[in-house]
């Protein structure tokens, strides 16, 4: 029986991988094959209706507070998307960086990529939304359109690994049961000598 059950773990994710690759699945879909499997497992394994489903609510009662702190992440998101705050900063932004040496103009769009990747954790969406001002501006000041590329990611990078506005972190600090500013304690030293590291790389490939 125990090998039964394991080889319909097995299936569903054979399943799940060939729906997402070739059928274009996505969460809908995904959910509804592990909950088809859940039920053909507790079938397998002789489990009663009330126990089927006491067995499965004890075990989505942890992910509860996880879809509610991925909903509250997403809808800070959407909210500043959509009341044009991001757009706001952006542009704003745009002062910031005209009009300075390549070294400066490197590290100082780092840094906006940074306080950008906080309030949008997407990196397709950071993208998006800051490179057709920062390509642009970067041939102005004489800086490699490739290193504003590696800025960005940098930036994006480092920021989403501790960025409470990411449904990643967020839940997995939660699934967890970890608190950010434990996570933080420890990683801040890391993350400023990745920042120092960058930086000087940002620097040198500015003046070559």
């Amino acid at each position: 029986m125990r090998k039964l059950i394991l080889l319909i773990f097995a299936l569903a994710f054979a399943v799940m991988i060939y729906g997402v690759a070739v059928l274009g699945w996505w969460m809908a879909e995904i959910s509804a094959v592990f909950l088809a499997s859940a039920i053909i497992v507790g079938l397998i394994a002789r489990m009663s209706e009330e126990e089927l489903t006491s067995t499965f609510i004890n075990g989505a009662r942890d992910l509860l507070g996880v879809a509610l702190i991925i909903g509250i992440a997403r809808g800070i998101v959407v909210i500043m998307d959509k009341g044009m705050i991001t757009h706001t900063i952006l542009h704003s932004a745009e002062g910031l960086v005209t009009g300075l040496s390549t070294v400066a103009f490197i590290n100082v769009m780092y840094w906006l990529e940074v306080v950008l990747s906080f309030l949008v954790p997407s990196s397709s969406g950071l993208a998006v939304l800051t490179m057709p001002i920062m390509a642009p501006l970067a041939d102005f000041a004489n800086v490699n359109r490739d290193l504003v590329v590696t800025a960005y990611q940098s930036a994006s990078g480092i920021v989403n690994l501790v960025t409470p506005t990411s449904a990643v972190v967020m839940g997995g600090l939660a699934i967890a049961a970890c608190l950010t500013c434990v996570i933080s304690k420890w990683v801040a030293p890391l993350l400023a000598i990745l920042t120092v590291v960058i930086m000087v790389a940002l620097s040198l490939g500015a003046l070559l």
